[in-house]
Order: C-alpha cells, then structure tokens, then sequence
C-alpha cells in the first residue's frame, strides 16, 4: 500500500472520522475494529492494512489535535502576567473543553496510553524547540532543556487528564489561570 496514493488517504481519512465519531459514543476499550470498519463502510481487512490495532487508530486520528495543543502551550510569551493566562494558553483549554469527552475517553483509565505518550512527546517537542529558539525562561540553565521541556510537557497532559476526567470539572477559564501560575514558575 502506497500511502500517497489518493485511494489510501481517503481510506485513512474515513477510518479517522469513524474513530472519532465512535469514540464520541462509547468508551474506545470497547471499540472494535469491526466496528470501525461497518462505520467507515471498509471491510474489516482494510482496517488492518491501515492499522494495526484501535489504539494506534485513534492515536493517528487524534494527531492534529495533538499538534495544535503542542503550538499553542509552545507559543505562551512566559513573561504574561501571573494573574491573566496567554491567548494560546486560553484557545488551548478551551479546545479541549470543547472536546471534553473525546478527551476523557482519550486519558481516562480505559484510554489510549499510545495517545497520551503521543501527546506528551509533541508538546515536549514543540516546547523544546521553543527552548533552544531562546524562548526558555530565565534561571533553569542549570536543567538541561530537554529534561525541563519534558517536565512541563507531563505537567500539562497530567493537567488535562486530570480535568477532563474529574467527577465535576471546572470551568476552563479557571483550570487556564492555575496552570498559568504553574506553568510560568516552571
């Protein structure tokens, strides 16, 4: 299979939506590739050829978002003031509310541990990039900058998971302003 093939990537395409579309019903531990496959209209062995199992389905579905949390936690000027969060960090929150239950079933216990170690990975990416562009905050020289990246990568996948899968969530705009103060000391 040639994956430039415009046959395969609309193939791809629909096996995406029809994971996003089934994880926004259901707990994605109980969907089944044949389910997938009935909802994208593909016999189920094309499924396969694509991907190898749900996990790694939903993970490459899931990767633009992925993307536009890393560019948006990378983009916060770290010198904005304490008590209003950057723009980027503000659009980045309330994406994710706005997908609250995707993301729930994406980090919550029954969820995809490849999606969360993908999304960790990209924001440590984009955030470490940022850090060697000389966006990095002042008095961490002595951390090295992939390690301090990583640490506010985790923080911030820990933070959605946690928000997103707590009994009774907060407002966006409130979970934004206290992981900007936590997010700017670091």
């Amino acid at each position: 299979m040639n994956p430039d093939d415009p046959r395969a990537q609309r193939t791809r395409a629909r096996l995406r939506a029809a994971i996003l579309d089934l994880a926004a019903d259901k707990e994605l531990g109980s969907i089944t590739m044949a389910e997938v496959a009935r909802r994208a209209d593909v016999n189920r062995a094309t499924v396969y050829l694509h991907f190898p199992d749900v996990d790694a389905l939903v993970t490459d579905a899931m990767e633009d978002t992925v993307a536009q949390i890393a560019r948006a936690a990378a983009l916060c000027p770290r010198d904005a003031p304490r008590d209003r969060a950057p723009e980027p960090l503000t659009d980045l929150f309330e994406h994710v509310a706005a997908r609250a239950t995707l993301y729930r079933r994406m980090l919550g216990a029954q969820g995809s541990a490849l999606f969360a170690t993908r999304m960790r990975e990209r924001l440590t990416a984009e955030l470490a990039a940022r850090f060697v562009d000389g966006s990095r905050p002042g008095g961490f020289d002595d951390v090295p900058a992939d390690m301090h990246a990583t640490y506010l990568a985790g923080a911030l996948t820990g933070v959605i998971a946690h928000w997103v899968t707590g009994d009774r969530p907060a407002p966006a705009a409130e979970v934004t302003l206290a992981f900007w103060r936590l997010f700017r000391l670091s």
